[in-house]
Formats: C-alpha cells, sequence, structure tokens
C-alpha cells in the first residue's frame, strides 16, 4: 500500500536516527567506560601527565578479540586529551602516498586511529617508523629518472592501533608503542551494567534478573551484549508484554540458539564436530574450517579465543582438541573411544 512505503527522505532520516542512538551507546570519557578497570587507570595516569606536560601521548597499541571496545577506547582517548581524530584502517592504507596524506592532515597532538593496523602493507609500515618515533617521512617523487626524496616534518601526534591478531604485527611496529593494552573478556558484572545501560537507552523494561541472564550468555562481550538485547527487545515486544525477565530472556535466547554458556551455533557445531567426527581432537584448523563451511581467519579470530578462555577447546602441536569441559557441556562421556551423548 502506498501509505506503507517509505520515502527516501524517510529512510535516510531513519538511518540518521539509527547512527546516533548507536554512537550514544558509546561511553565518551574513560569515567563513563564500564570495565576494563586496569587499562583505565593506566590510560588516566598517561593522559594526565602528558597534558600537564603539554606533549602529546605515546603511541597506543590495544590488542584483544572482537568486540571488546577498541575503537570505542580510541575515541575516549581522544576526547579525554582534548584534541581531534582521525580514523582509518590497514587495509585502507594501499601505498605510502595514502598514509604521507592522511598525516598531513594531522595538527599537533592529534590523534591517528588505524583499525586492523596488523594488515598495513609492509611499504607503508615503513614509512610509519620514521613518522613514529622522530615525527618525519621521507618519501621518492617523481619518476625512476629524475626520482629524489623529500623530507616532511610532521606534528607530533599519537597513534593508536587497533588488532584482533597481535601476533602478526612486526617486532619494529610493535616496539614503537610506548603503551600496550591487552583489551580482555569483561566479567557478568561489567557486562549486566551495560545491558542495562543500554537497555535505558533504548528506553526498555527490564530486570535486574534479565540482564544478568543475558549477560551469562554474551560470550563477556559488550558487542554480543548489545546485539542480544536488541534481540530479546523484539522478542518480549511480540511475545510477552514488553518487559524483559529472565524467562523471557531465556525463551527468546534459545530461539536464537544461544545456550546457557553462551555458546551460538558455530560454537556448537565446531565442538560437535571436533567430537562426533574427531574423537575431541587433534583437528588441524584448516580441516575443521572446511568441515563446518567458515573461513580459517574466522574461526581463529571470532570463535577460538572465548573458546579457549572458557576451557571448551585447548591448542596444542598438533592441532585444536575438545576437553572434558566441552563432553560435559553437550552430554557426552569423556571416553576417547566414546562419541555418543549419555541419555
Amino acid at each position: 500500500m502506498e501509505n506503507d512505503k517509505l520515502t527516501s527522505g524517510e529512510l535516510q532520516d531513519y538511518d540518521i536516527e539509527e547512527n546516533l542512538v548507536e554512537r550514544t551507546l558509546r561511553p565518551q570519557y574513560l569515567n563513563q567506560y564500564i570495565g576494563q578497570d586496569k587499562i583505565k587507570e593506566q590510560l588516566d595516569i598517561f593522559i594526565k601527565a602528558a597534558k600537564m606536560r603539554e606533549e602529546s601521548l605515546d603511541h597506543v597499541l590495544l590488542f584483544g578479540p572482537p568486540g571488546l571496545g577498541k575503537t570505542t577506547m580510541a575515541f575516549v582517548i581522544a576526547n579525554e586529551l582534548g584534541v581531534n581524530i582521525k580514523q582509518t584502517s590497514g587495509p585502507a592504507i594501499e601505498k605510502a602516498g595514502d598514509l604521507v596524506a592522511i598525516l598531513n592532515e594531522l595538527e599537533a597532538g592529534d590523534v591517528l586511529f588505524i583499525d586492523e593496523i596488523h594488515r598495513l602493507p609492509m611499504s607503508v609500515e615503513e614509512v610509519l617508523y620514521s613518522a613514529m618515533e622522530d615525527f618525519y617521512i621521507d618519501i621518492m617523487i617523481g619518476g625512476s629518472d629524475a626520482s629524489r626524496s623529500v623530507h616532511l616534518e610532521l606534528p607530533p601526534f599519537t597513534l593508536i592501533g587497533a588488532t584482533t591478531r597481535a601476533g602478526m604485527l612486526s617486532n619494529p611496529l610493535r616496539a614503537r608503542f610506548g603503551i600496550n593494552a591487552h583489551m580482555a573478556y569483561y566479567d557478568l558484572e561489567d557486562l549486566t551494567e551495560i545491558i542495562e545501560r543500554t537497555a535505558d537507552i533504548f528506553e526498555a523494561d527490564i530486570t535486574g534478573d534479565g540482564a544478568y541472564e543475558m549477560a551469562r550468555r554474551s560470550r563477556g562481550t559488550p558487542r554480543i551484549a548489545n546485539r542480544l538485547l536488541k534481540r530479546v527487545r523484539d522478542y518480549a515486544q511480540i511475545k510477552g508484554t514488553g518487559l524483559i525477565d529472565d524467562d523471557i530472556t531465556r525463551q527468546a535466547l534459545t530461539m536464537l540458539d544461544v545456550d546457557a554458556s553462551g555458546l551460538d551455533y558455530v560454537d556448537q557445531k565446531i565442538l560437535k564436530t571436533m567430537i562426533e567426527m574427531y574423537n575431541g581432537g587433534p583437528v588441524g584448523l584448516g580441516t575443521l574450517a572446511v568441515n563446518i563451511s567458515e573461513e580459517r581467519e574466522t574461526l581463529e579470530d571470532m570463535y577460538e579465543p572465548y573458546l579457549i578462555q572458557s576451557g571448551f577447546l585447548v591448542r596444542t602441536r598438533q592441532g585444536r582438541c575438545a576437553t572434558a569441559k566441552a563432553y560435559e557441556h553437550f552430554g557426552y562421556s569423556y571416553d576417547k573411544g566414546e562419541s555418543k551423548p549419555d541419555l
């Protein structure tokens, strides 16, 4: 029907509103940032010291699994410093000239945030060394016959790099970061507080038990917690009264194939494949990826860290192995000769 159609203008307004909500979910300052207390305490000291000396903050490397707030933390640091921030990503900087263009736009004290910094091309990374250490770059311009080196001075700036794979950073690049911050999975209390804060922003009614139940199944990750809250809110509006309590939360997450330990369909498929097809392992990551139709990098970055830290999976020289906890979780007898669930 004509009245049910969205015009392009209405659609644009809706997108703007959604983006505003997403930005509102992100804290702006350290005192608003929930969790990561050790990192916040350290950064608070380093930022205050840099501001007292009227210097740029030392370069910061944020690393850890996806969804833990690395990008948010970068913007919080810039806000605390009271400076501008320019954002890009490793894959977007294809050649040294791209980096030079970005660096030329920086003013003294500004923050340059590079997400997925482990994916920077080596030619770009080598230009970055002198920029980080001595705030200058030497670039070659002109053709092969008439090429010449140009020396460009840069204002003091702070580089914040974020990566899910710190081990892939070269030693020279990693050594140039003065502040290294490992983002850890969040505990239940912090996740519960994050869910309650997000629910308040969404104007959704949620009980403490409902928020806690959702936090238990959020894999220690705020991004997942906020995503689950949106889906549970939908479920509560259609199947319930709109109130998100622990019972509605359990029903909604069961429908979404998220179990009591926060394992989703892919997590369960990984572990069940290892137990049922390979007697618990060891299994090579490539073999596992083929079996469950996922990319090797996706398994390594998105799923493995939580399964390992939760004690469901271990890495060995021969490959990945399911633990006794994984067997128990799915009701299997922990016997290498048995792979049938106890009934």
